[in-house]
């Protein structure tokens, strides 16, 4: 799918499918980002993330830093493209649709590849969304690429909020074999 129209698409089914009082606030921020499209996830044992009320297991995900214009959700930012928590380290994991990035886990620059998968109980078998959470930036480059860690919620939909079922179907731009994709489920 052209990462133009999903982007159009994303903000459409958002802005339309959160329950009541959850409803999303979608922005344009200018500036540094995470892109963690491309990126797997490491479930954090005993800890978790509560989105908008509702308790998710918390992972993180090793994304490469861009600069230029993303999508977010302000609703999740407290309202602000500004950094998390006010400090020079933090970025936000947003969604851009640059041509190429950085990918793991050499962080050479490359097109992405969109792909759907069925999510399973296997280990490495879930996703997690990282769409509009805090990234702490790594003091030292990779090849050259600045990254960062991104903490989100493990199994939750970037659409509704809510928990998505075993055997549901997720787009990712993660390759095959990668644990726990970042990406998100088809509503």
């Amino acid at each position: 799918m052209n990462r133009k129209i999903f982007t159009g698409l994303a903000l459409s089914l958002a802005a339309t499918t959160l329950p009541a009082g959850a409803k999303p606030l979608p922005a344009i921020c200018h500036g540094e980002y995470a892109l963690c499209a491309s990126s797997s996830t490491i479930p954090i044992p005993g800890k978790t993330i509560t989105v908008k009320g509702v308790v998710f297991p918390a992972g993180v995900a090793v994304c490469p830093v861009l600069t230029g214009a993303a999508v977010a959700d302000l609703s999740l930012m407290g309202g602000s493209c500004g950094k998390p928590d006010g400090k020079a380290n933090r970025v936000w994991s947003l969604f851009g649709t640059p041509g190429t990035y950085p990918q793991p886990p050499d962080w050479v620059p490359a097109a992405p590849v969109d792909r759907a998968f069925t999510t399973t109980s296997k280990p490495g078998g879930g996703f997690s969304n990282m769409w509009s959470f805090p990234c702490i930036v790594r003091p030292v480059k990779v090849n050259n690429v600045k990254l960062a860690d991104c903490y989100g919620p493990m199994n939750e939909s970037p659409w509704t909020g809510q928990a998505v079922p075993l055997g549901s179907t997720i787009g990712t731009a993660a390759p095959v074999g990668a644990p726990n994709p970042v990406g998100g489920n088809f509503p």
